[in-house]
């Protein structure tokens, strides 16, 4: 290798979480050379390890693509330099060399001191505020011309998360996707998540689709949410219209619940329903009107859960709580998410990717599906700590009633 190089350094549980491996691949993946200067290795669970190495490249632009890569890992130059900034050129627009974020914990170097970067997120943007000695991920078309917008890899720290040290049901479980897990350990470990985390407060984000209307368990997710062990739920225009399909008139696309039967003129059942809601005003509207007195979306409004549906182009009506501004809806939705601890992801792939690009990785995420593809694709854009369960929305929804014993 030519003269192109830096020194980085790995701290923490680097050898039994394999990061130490992940890293060697990379620089040997991207055409690099690495050099291993210095090793200290943790001796108990609670020790941590060191790693110093030398990073060789055969050009700028090749260094400067594998330290990126690195950073993912926790790697940290050796030097000492602040992060760099460029003001951004116009509204919703980057510098060239735009550092663009992970969902890990990350610091930026201001005045020669680490800073927490707030607001977490894959995918953003980081623009200092040097005055306040504070960082903040943002995203793109939220950056306003001239804001300082973190570039290039200098004074950038990402802390990865480190393997649980307990052979938790929940870690062991979330690896890879399988019909074949044994879904009722995994159901009994995601209800026991989920009280522990109401037992301090914590918050529990809900992603529905609306196959879980049409499955028949509606009823087992609103008692769920009756029961408090749902703060927050994201969707969009089917499950709203669908759910008050069925609690108006028995059916789901015409459907009926009870029996499985086609009703006659049941394709026009959730048009009724739409001009129900979109007469009353809204959804809020058509329960404190006595209108919708049953079903998901009447629980969340009963137990005041933060409910953010958004929209898409193929919605019929839609109805009038659906937000069409996509942009609207996700300043909405990362509103809503802060503080989340648990995320149930649903029969639903679109929603579930964009909701899974917005949470931290410290955010414990379950997805489920009856189509593998689904729940690996979520995996694939980014949400690697996802517990990936392929099974029917109706089957795992009772089961997850009975395990939180809200089943009645």
């Amino acid at each position: 290798m030519n003269g192109f190089s830096e020194e980085i350094t790995l701290e923490g549980h680097i050898i039994d979480s394999g990061i130490l491996s992940k890293v060697w691949g990379t620089v040997m993946d991207l055409g690099g050379e690495f050099d291993l200067q210095e090793i200290r290795v943790g001796r108990s669970k609670n020790e941590t390890s060191f790693a110093r190495m030398k990073i060789s490249a055969a050009s700028d632009a090749q260094l400067h693509r594998i330290l990126v890569g690195l950073q993912d890992y926790g790697a940290v130059l050796v030097s000492r330099d602040d992060v760099q900034t460029a003001p951004a050129p116009c509204d919703g627009a980057l510098p060239d060399d735009f550092y663009s974020t992970t969902n890990l914990p990350t610091q930026v170097r201001l005045a020669g001191r680490w800073v927490d970067v707030n607001g977490t997120e894959m995918d953003l943007v980081i623009v200092v505020d040097p005055a306040q000695s504070s960082a903040r991920m943002i995203p793109m078309a939220d950056v306003r011309q001239g804001d300082p917008v973190v570039v290039g890899h200098d004074g950038i720290r990402v802390i990865p998360l480190e393997r649980a040290r307990s052979r938790e049901t929940f870690s062991f479980m979330a690896s890879d996707v399988s019909s074949e897990k044994p879904k009722r350990l995994v159901i009994e470990e995601i209800a026991r998540q989920m009280r522990e985390t109401r037992a301090h407060g914590g918050k529990i984000l809900v992603v529905a689709g609306p196959a879980i209307v049409h499955s028949g368990a509606g009823p087992y997710l609103a008692r769920i949410i009756r029961a408090g062990f749902a703060q927050a739920l994201f969707g969009g225009n089917a499950i709203a219209v669908h759910d008050v399909e069925a609690a108006l008139l028995g059916t789901s696309l015409g459907i009926a619940l009870h029996n499985g039967e086609a009703i006659e003129g049941g394709h026009r059942h959730h048009m009724i329903a739409i001009n129900t809601i979109r007469r009353a005003g809204s959804l809020r509207a058509a329960v404190a009107q006595g209108i919708l007195r049953e079903g998901i979306m009447y629980e969340c409004i009963r137990n005041n859960v933060e409910l953010v549906l958004a929209g898409s182009v193929r919605d019929d009506g839609p109805l009038p709580d659906v937000i069409t501004d996509m942009i609207e809806a996700q300043r909405r939705m990362r509103a809503a998410i802060q503080d989340v601890e648990l995320a149930l992801m649903i029969s639903t792939m679109l929603h579930s990717i964009a909701t899974g690009n917005m949470l931290p990785a410290s955010v414990k995420v379950v997805a489920v599906d009856i189509n593998p593809a689904v729940v690996t694709k979520l995996a694939d854009r980014g949400t690697f700590q996802a517990l990936g369960l392929v099974t029917d929305a109706e089957l795992f929804m009772r089961e997850l009633a009975e395990a939180l014993e809200v089943v009645r």
